[in-house]
């Protein structure tokens, strides 16, 4: 009881605390906020999991405390006196931490968990902590200003409705792994001056890895060999086609990850001026295609066509590719039923998984069961026996109606709306597609930039409706600093 209440306690905070990171302005009061978030997180994570044979068995090793420790921050400070010196190292280093997973054994269990951004994110703290003259606030436009205050309304109701849930480890967890560290991550990008200098370099890291990403899965197909995932090793042995996970743990992560790269050179190659870049960028649209093919991923490649439909309705025509869009549709649900891609008889759970939380939301329709309860909830209330083969949801908005209830389903399509508002202002006075001139008389930098955010934002709403993991996925956070942070596009004239 009395750790359930100091849990609870320290949900709070720590969410209070990344809140007012949000909503304050630079100063020594909110780089106090970001310092407690970090330092209240350790705490609550090894507080929450401290009996779990996990944590037991750090606690039996202080050496190895000791020696993460020392080498964790000698790290950190050799990242603060490099982002102090180049303050491009920031953004440029969450670029190449944010798919990086380091894999920790202990107890018996293993984590993948995204240190090396942590650690960027840390250093960024730290230096925002150690300057002597704080950036002036962005000033902001109506619905910009509004985005960071839907951010912040997520993030404590998360935290709220975590307090009775029947799962509020699970609540902690996502909190601190994922939701605290992404906000302090959003304020220090929404900080950064987005020129074009730093948008090139931010996106040529982001295209690097993901070649390298590629290079490596096509090894593992040739090879038949995975380096890590015991269950898709033991999948790929009873199916007709291999599965490519590359550096990544879940082939459906390596594909969204591997998607979202080709929204961006797409988007690129399609206003490229420079014949030697579109050739480079072809090439590499390429590569990541075939990539993405390794994976089979079906999510990956539905949220990659509808972003590439995006980049096409604004690059061309809007009318032309819905229609185009609408017909491909009609023929692949025709196809889909007419070889029974449709029959409950080989549905794999998804479909069961939305009806459950279907009915998760009509038990508790106001305030949900709590955060991050979707899983206990499900055995508990729909699945027959308590039993079930899949009970983690798939599906984004279901995991928010059901855990979360009316409340926190209205927060969060007020940000996905607020968010795509944003997006989308001052795209029709540049953007041929829906009725602007183009970008072919200024430098486009900034137009192509908002155009593939967009339709990263786009790509990545559908992934999510087939994987979830929408906050709990770095890229989220970057998309909506973006949004907040870049140049507003011109009015359209006349």
């Amino acid at each position: 009881m009395i750790t359930s209440l100091l849990s609870g306690l320290g949900t709070v905070l720590v969410a209070g605390a990344a809140c007012a990171a949000i909503l304050l302005p630079p100063s020594r009061e909110r780089s106090a906020a970001m310092l407690l978030a970090l330092v209240l997180l350790p705490v609550l994570v090894f507080g929450d999991q401290w009996d779990t044979p996990r944590v037991a068995d750090l606690r039996d090793s202080p050496a190895r405390i000791a020696v993460g420790l020392a080498l964790g921050a000698l790290i950190v400070a050799s990242l603060v006196a490099l982002i102090r010196r180049y303050p491009l190292a920031l953004p440029l280093g969450i670029a190449a931490a944010l798919p990086l997973r380091v894999p920790l054994e202990s107890g018996g269990d293993q984590a993948n968990l995204l240190l090396p951004l942590y650690v960027v994110i840390v250093a960024g703290v730290v230096v925002t902590v150690l300057r002597t003259d704080p950036s002036r606030p962005r000033l902001q436009t109506r619905w910009s200003a509004w985005l960071p205050r839907l951010l912040v309304a997520f993030v404590g109701l998360y935290a709220l409705q975590g307090l009775y849930s029947d799962d509020l480890s699970r609540a902690l967890q996502d909190l601190c792994f994922f939701l605290v560290p992404f906000t302090i991550m959003f304020v220090l990008l929404r900080e950064c001056e987005w020129d074009r200098r730093l948008l090139t370099l931010f996106f040529g890291v982001f295209v690097v890895e993901a070649v390298v990403f590629a290079l490596f899965g096509f090894g593992e197909l040739a090879t038949r060999h995975l380096i890590w995932n015991p269950e898709v090793i033991e999948a790929n042995q009873f199916h007709i086609y291999f599965r490519v996970n590359s550096l990544f743990w879940d082939p459906n992560i390596y594909g969204r990850y591997l998607s979202y790269v080709l929204i961006g050179v797409v988007g690129v190659l399609l206003w490229a001026r420079d014949r030697k870049v579109a050739a480079a960028l072809t090439v590499i649209t390429a590569i990541l295609w075939l990539g993405l093919v390794t994976t089979y991923s079906l999510s990956s490649f539905a949220a990659l066509l509808v972003g590439l439909a995006v980049l096409a309705a604004m690059r061309w025509s809007i009318r032309w590719t819905a229609a185009i869009c609408g017909a491909g549709t009609l023929v692949a649900v025709v196809a889909a039923f007419s070889v029974g891609l449709f029959d409950s008889t080989g549905s794999s759970g998804r479909t069961n998984l939305v009806e459950g939380g279907g009915q998760l939301f009509g038990n508790r329709p106001l305030q949900g069961y709590g955060s991050g309860s979707f899983a206990i909830a499900y055995l508990k209330d729909v699945a027959k026996n308590g039993r079930a083969p899949v009970s983690e949801s798939h599906t984004e908005p279901v995991t928010v109606a059901a855990e979360q209830g009316l409340i926190g389903l209205l927060v969060y399509l007020a940000l996905i709306i607020t968010a795509l508002v944003v997006m989308c202002r001052g795209m029709r006075g540049v953007m041929p597609g829906i009725g602007g001139g183009g970008p072919e008389s200024r430098d486009n930098t900034f137009v192509v930039a908002r155009a593939c955010v967009l339709a990263l934002f786009v790509t990545m709403l559908v992934h999510t409706l087939g994987y979830a993991n929408f906050f709990e996925d770095p890229v989220t956070w970057i998309l909506l600093a973006l949004a907040c942070s870049l140049p507003a596009l011109p009015a359209r004239e006349g």
